[in-house]
């Protein structure tokens, strides 16, 4: 950690050693999207969903005792997500991954707003809200009728309920999407760490599993959190805010991306 530099100084280093990376790796978390106007899992609890735990609401058991329950929670959910847009931190992780050979983008999210923001190397940890699958075949449903009363709706190929393709308590990571973030944090030069908790595991073990390996861990959050004693830049602060700064310092002739 650089304690004693004053904040310019931490973010223009912070600055030189993205500029200077081959490959960077990013881990978002609710954060990012809270800046959009996206609930956090928590907040989302409000008005008549106000008296539920989120685990009454996000496990395979809970589905399986209350299927229409839990669909509608999340089908409000897709609402809420579908009335908000990608915000400057979206636009620039897209900026920063369009000017370094190797990028990966890890996501905690589940609201698709990198995706939407324009980000490809991108891998959806927690999964995404917007995607609906079968509970039995796990069959992506490519439609389905909201409108029955009979919610939640059945998938075509099976006739089993659909449910939201989102990683749920009690439920592992996709795979794939783990190993890729894995081996992202084993190869970078340097992990960007975006408005996440460092709290939840698996995720939050990539930050360590990159200083393993030599990478600079840079965080940018605006509370102190678990990691920011162990990373090599705590940049506090709105990711907003902070990442087009880090990239202005970056790559000064900064794209039109960056523009609100």
């Amino acid at each position: 950690m650089h304690e004693k530099s004053p904040p310019e100084s931490r973010l223009a280093e912070a600055a030189a050693q993205l500029a200077r990376a081959c490959y960077v790796a990013v881990l978002t978390g609710a954060g990012v999207s809270a800046e959009s106007g996206v609930p956090t899992f928590r907040d989302a609890l409000t008005g008549l969903w106000a008296t539920f735990d989120p685990r009454e609401l996000a496990t395979p058991s809970a589905f399986a005792r209350n299927p229409k329950l839990v669909w509608d929670w999340y089908a409000e959910r897709r609402a809420q997500v579908a009335t908000v847009a990608p915000n400057a931190a979206h636009r620039a992780l897209v900026d920063i991954e369009a000017r370094v050979p190797r990028f990966l983008l890890a996501t905690q999210n589940v609201d698709g707003l990198h995706r939407r923001a324009g980000s490809r190397a991108l891998v959806e940890l927690h999964g995404n809200i917007a995607r609906v699958k079968c509970s039995a075949c796990m069959c992506i449903a490519a439609r389905w009728d909201e409108a029955e009363d009979a919610l939640p709706p059945r998938c075509a190929r099976c006739a089993a309920f659909l449910r939201p393709d989102v990683v749920w308590f009690e439920e592992l990571l996709p795979a794939g999407a783990l190993a890729a973030a894995e081996d992202a944090a084993r190869e970078c030069d340097v992990l960007l760490v975006v408005g996440t908790s460092a709290e939840v595991y698996p995720a939050a073990a990539l930050p360590d599993t990159a200083r393993a390996a030599g990478a600079c861990v840079i965080e940018i959050n605006s509370a102190t959190t678990p990691l920011t004693a162990r990373a090599d830049f705590a940049l506090r602060g709105r990711a907003g805010d902070v990442l087009p700064a880090l990239v202005h310092a970056a790559w000064p002739a900064a794209s039109a991306l960056l523009s609100p």
